[in-house]
């Protein structure tokens, strides 16, 4: 009897797999499955939600003929159990091109419906990242068409936001400001530090987000999110994990990226680790004739010659190499406390300063050596969210980091043994703390406040290639100078109905720079720079829906742009008998 109990459930647990039926829903555009998507009869009778395969069990669906798939982000469909049986019950959804009903963070600093927000922001999914498979995040922000990308060299990448660019532009790397205080008016590169690869989301700000961001986001503000730990929702560890490797043809890249998360109940960890190689840049033939590079300086027998370059489409010294780590530990000891803590590392070889060793002097080339030394960023940030329904505050976030910058410029004139070194390093220490208040259902108070301190070192020294001797030299900043900002911020929000939301915020910002400068080099008619100004800067709009694919916005908002260390400090001999000089009456 034992025997036939065992054989007949046997029987029952096959004959049950048989009858299921499983479907899988995925993205027509990268075929990757989709999760979370809703399957339900018309009258919700019967419904059902798909797991992070994309797939669900629909065998209680075989009498439907209507059967809907909704899910947020894609198209609807509504298809009957016979044409699932004829497609094999695998089914490819629409991506929709515009969504209203998305999450956003860079207006407020927290999730918000975008249909609430009055101003323009667009966001770039991790998915787009995979099928347009950007070399770097500046290729990132500029294959969006969002996005302008000024390039000197493949080792950069500028962005322009409206004609606003550099350091009237905000990066955030998981809310925390990249922007520091030697950010400069003239092109620059940090945002390629981000690994494309390790981003779950980006978002652009467009118009002034001074209020929320401060001084630096008069112009916009970009917002990359990258990958945070995922935990199990199951009791099992939840174990995921990617590895990409790419070869490019137009400049032999060969990157590899691995992407790793494994999460259990309270306790995540995610890792990404990436390294890119690129060799000199081989350009179309279509190109401007300016970026030829029919000849290029070479070291022979410790003389600067110029040898003809065989293909002048390639670029000779254009290559670069780069490696990304991100770490980061996620624990949520209790179901309304958060705490996330990442590392980030990104540092660059040397990357060649292209757009100048093509310049010609007297009709010969003008440099023997210029590159930018290793670009170097690391970030430490701890993000802490506790959630309560308190007089206070429904959530409360407190963000702190510690970064680090290291870049410097090295170039020699050709035939000249003197290779000048300038190396900034640079500490950035950040804190905020957020608060998120619902007042009834219609009404919402965002509130904060923020700290941010730089401290810089900046040195320069000449060294003689030929007897290897080192000479102290000027500096290109201030070494030693401080800057620091403080700010107070509140954003009401009111929704008036379904269609039709205002929004209005202010803030209060503290700007403070200290600046000693070195008359050794240069007889300046002074010897010290100082600011301590504030501005009081406000924003007010509103977002009206009239139809579920319609959305109107006007936004009125002021900004300020204080100066920073490379606006006040700078000391740079451009070119042969011009200086630029510091000016320490620059005021916002």
């Amino acid at each position: 009897m034992k025997r036939f109990s065992i054989v007949f459930f046997l029987i029952m647990g096959i004959a049950g797999k048989a009858f299921t039926q499983i479907i899988t829903i995925k993205d027509l555009v990268t075929h990757q499955p989709i999760e979370l998507a809703a399957i339900f009869t018309e009258d919700n009778s019967l419904s059902v939600i798909t797991s992070r395969k994309g797939q669900a069990d629909i065998s209680a669906f075989s009498n439907e003929e209507r059967i809907m798939i909704r899910v947020l982000g894609y198209e609807k469909e509504t298809v009957s159990y016979s044409k699932l049986e004829s497609s094999k019950f695998l089914i490819y959804l629409v991506p929709t091109n515009l969504t209203l009903d998305e999450v956003v963070v860079s207006a407020t600093r927290w999730q918000q419906d975008k249909r609430d927000v009055p101003s323009k922001i667009t966001t770039i999914k991790s998915s787009e990242v995979l099928l347009e498979n950007p070399q770097t995040a500046a290729d990132l922000l500029g294959q969006s068409g969002e996005v302008f990308i000024q390039k000197s060299q493949m080792g950069g990448g500028s962005p322009m936001i409206r004609g606003f660019a550099t350091n009237r532009v905000l990066i955030t790397v998981d809310g925390i400001r990249m922007n520091n205080a030697i950010f400069r008016s003239g092109n620059l590169q940090n945002v390629i530090s981000i690994n494309p690869l390790a981003i779950q989301s980006t978002e652009v700000l467009y118009g002034p987000g001074a209020v929320m961001y401060g001084s630096d986001a008069i112009g916009g503000a970009m917002n990359f999110s990258t990958f945070e730990p995922a935990f199990s929702s199951n009791g099992k560890p939840f174990v995921k994990g990617s590895v990409l490797g790419r070869w490019s043809s137009a400049n032999m890249e060969k990157t590899g990226n691995f992407n790793f998360n494994i999460g259990f109940k309270k306790l995540a960890f995610f890792t990404s680790i990436g390294y890119s190689d690129f060799d000199d840049l081989v350009m179309g033939s279509k190109g401007p004739d300016f970026y030829l590079r029919p000849e290029y300086v070479t070291r022979i027998n410790g003389q600067d010659t110029v040898v003809a370059n065989p293909n002048s489409r390639k670029q000779i010294n254009s290559g670069y190499s780069q490696m990304n780590l991100m770490q980061k530990v996620r624990w949520s000891p209790a179901s309304n406390l958060d705490l996330q803590y990442g590392f980030h590392y990104s540092a660059t070889s040397d990357v060649p300063r292209y757009d100048r060793l093509i310049e010609y002097k007297n009709g010969s080339l003008r440099d023997g050596e210029w590159y930018y030394g290793p670009q170097v960023w690391m970030m430490h940030a701890l993000n802490i969210t506790h959630k309560a329904h308190s007089f206070m505050y429904d959530q409360v976030r407190f963000s702190g980091a510690y970064q680090f910058f290291e870049e410097s410029r090295h170039n020699r004139s050709f035939g000249s043994s003197k290779l000048t070194h300038r190396t900034e390093n640079l500490g950035a220490f950040s804190a905020s703390l957020d608060f998120d208040k619902k007042i009834g259902k219609k009404h919402t108070i965002l509130y904060g406040a923020e700290y941010i301190g730089n401290t810089l070192n900046s040195v320069g020294e000449v060294e003689n290639i030929k007897s290897g001797e080192f000479t102290p030299t000027s500096s290109r900043y201030p070494d030693g100078s401080t800057w620091a900002s403080m700010a107070a911020y509140m954003s009401y929000q009111i929704r008036i109905n379904e269609k039709f939301t205002v929004q209005a915020g202010a803030r209060y910002n503290r700007v403070l720079m200290d600046a000693t400068f070195d008359t050794t080099y240069f007889d300046f008619s002074f010897t010290e720079a100082s600011m301590n100004k504030g501005a009081l800067t406000g924003s007010a709009g509103m977002a009206y829906r009239p139809f579920d694919n319609w959305q109107l916005n006007m936004n009125l908002s002021t900004g300020f742009r204080a100066p920073n260390i490379d606006d006040m400090g700078k000391v740079f001999d451009s070119e042969p008998g011009a200086v630029i000089v510091p000016n320490p009456g620059l005021k916002p």
